[in-house]
Protein backbone atom coordinates (compact mmCIF):
# COMPACT_ATOMS: atom_id res chain seq x y z
CA UNK A 1 0.00 0.00 0.00
CA UNK A 2 1.19 3.51 -0.85
CA UNK A 3 -0.23 6.76 0.46
CA UNK A 4 0.56 10.04 -1.27
CA UNK A 5 -0.04 13.52 0.09
CA UNK A 6 0.46 16.56 -2.12
CA UNK A 7 1.06 20.13 -1.03
CA UNK A 8 2.19 23.43 -2.49
CA UNK A 9 -0.64 24.34 -4.79
CA UNK A 10 -2.07 27.83 -4.93
CA UNK A 11 -2.87 30.80 -7.09
CA UNK A 12 -0.10 32.62 -8.94
CA UNK A 13 0.15 35.16 -11.71
CA UNK A 14 1.34 34.32 -15.23
CA UNK A 15 5.11 34.04 -15.39
CA UNK A 16 5.50 33.12 -11.75
CA UNK A 17 6.79 29.87 -10.26
CA UNK A 18 5.41 27.26 -7.92
CA UNK A 19 6.77 24.07 -6.39
CA UNK A 20 4.58 21.09 -5.61
CA UNK A 21 5.56 18.45 -3.09
CA UNK A 22 4.39 14.89 -2.58
CA UNK A 23 5.12 12.86 0.52
CA UNK A 24 4.90 9.10 0.04
CA UNK A 25 4.54 6.28 2.51
CA UNK A 26 5.13 2.68 1.62
CA UNK A 27 8.00 0.72 0.19
CA UNK A 28 9.22 -0.62 -3.15
CA UNK A 29 8.00 2.45 -5.02
CA UNK A 30 9.26 2.52 -8.57
CA UNK A 31 8.01 5.24 -10.90
CA UNK A 32 6.64 8.47 -9.47
CA UNK A 33 4.81 10.99 -11.59
CA UNK A 34 2.82 14.19 -11.67
CA UNK A 35 -0.45 14.29 -13.56
CA UNK A 36 -2.88 17.14 -13.94
CA UNK A 37 -6.52 17.52 -14.82
CA UNK A 38 -8.05 20.75 -16.01
CA UNK A 39 -11.83 21.34 -15.88
CA UNK A 40 -13.56 19.40 -18.62
CA UNK A 41 -10.37 17.67 -19.73
CA UNK A 42 -8.83 14.26 -19.23
CA UNK A 43 -6.10 13.69 -16.72
CA UNK A 44 -2.72 13.98 -18.42
CA UNK A 45 0.82 13.02 -17.55
CA UNK A 46 3.04 16.02 -16.88
CA UNK A 47 6.32 14.48 -15.77
CA UNK A 48 7.69 11.22 -14.42
CA UNK A 49 10.85 10.11 -12.70
CA UNK A 50 11.91 6.50 -12.66
CA UNK A 51 13.73 4.86 -9.80
CA UNK A 52 16.88 5.02 -11.92
CA UNK A 53 16.58 8.78 -11.93
CA UNK A 54 15.66 9.03 -15.59
CA UNK A 55 12.92 11.52 -16.29
CA UNK A 56 10.14 12.12 -18.77
CA UNK A 57 8.38 15.40 -19.53
CA UNK A 58 5.33 16.18 -21.60
CA UNK A 59 5.83 18.66 -24.39
CA UNK A 60 4.06 21.35 -22.40
CA UNK A 61 6.33 20.78 -19.41
CA UNK A 62 9.67 20.59 -21.21
CA UNK A 63 11.94 23.49 -20.42
CA UNK A 64 9.64 24.91 -17.75
CA UNK A 65 9.06 22.15 -15.21
CA UNK A 66 11.54 20.03 -13.28
CA UNK A 67 10.65 16.80 -11.52
CA UNK A 68 12.80 15.46 -8.70
CA UNK A 69 12.62 12.76 -6.09
CA UNK A 70 14.43 11.76 -2.94
CA UNK A 71 14.06 8.01 -2.45
CA UNK A 72 15.40 8.06 1.10
CA UNK A 73 12.93 10.74 2.16
CA UNK A 74 10.18 9.33 -0.07
CA UNK A 75 9.52 12.76 -1.48
CA UNK A 76 8.62 13.96 -4.95
CA UNK A 77 8.66 17.54 -6.19
CA UNK A 78 7.61 19.43 -9.27
CA UNK A 79 9.24 22.80 -9.80
CA UNK A 80 7.11 24.80 -12.23
CA UNK A 81 8.44 27.97 -13.83
CA UNK A 82 6.96 30.42 -16.31
CA UNK A 83 3.46 29.33 -15.46
CA UNK A 84 0.63 30.34 -17.77
CA UNK A 85 -3.16 30.09 -17.51
CA UNK A 86 -3.10 26.82 -19.48
CA UNK A 87 -1.30 25.25 -16.53
CA UNK A 88 -4.35 25.75 -14.34
CA UNK A 89 -5.46 22.33 -13.13
CA UNK A 90 -5.59 19.96 -10.21
CA UNK A 91 -2.19 18.30 -9.96
CA UNK A 92 -1.96 14.73 -8.75
CA UNK A 93 0.96 12.73 -7.44
CA UNK A 94 1.07 9.17 -8.77
CA UNK A 95 3.17 6.16 -7.85
CA UNK A 96 3.66 2.57 -8.77
CA UNK A 97 5.11 -0.30 -6.76
CA UNK A 98 7.44 -3.06 -7.79
CA UNK A 99 5.61 -6.17 -9.04
CA UNK A 100 2.24 -4.40 -8.84
CA UNK A 101 -0.07 -2.92 -11.46
CA UNK A 102 -2.00 -0.80 -8.97
CA UNK A 103 -2.03 2.95 -9.54
CA UNK A 104 -1.65 4.99 -6.37
CA UNK A 105 -2.93 8.57 -6.38
CA UNK A 106 -2.80 11.51 -4.04
CA UNK A 107 -5.83 13.66 -3.34
CA UNK A 108 -4.67 16.41 -5.68
CA UNK A 109 -3.67 20.02 -5.20
CA UNK A 110 -5.14 22.96 -7.11
CA UNK A 111 -2.90 25.21 -9.17
CA UNK A 112 -4.48 28.35 -10.56
CA UNK A 113 -2.62 30.72 -12.85
CA UNK A 114 -4.48 33.96 -13.32
CA UNK A 115 -3.87 37.66 -13.37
Amino acid sequence: QVQLVESGGGKVQPGESLTLSCAASGSAITTMSWYRQAPGKQRELVAAVFKSGDTYYSESAKGRFTIARDNAKRMLWLQMNSLNPEDTAVYFCHAQKLYETTDYWGQGTQVTVSS
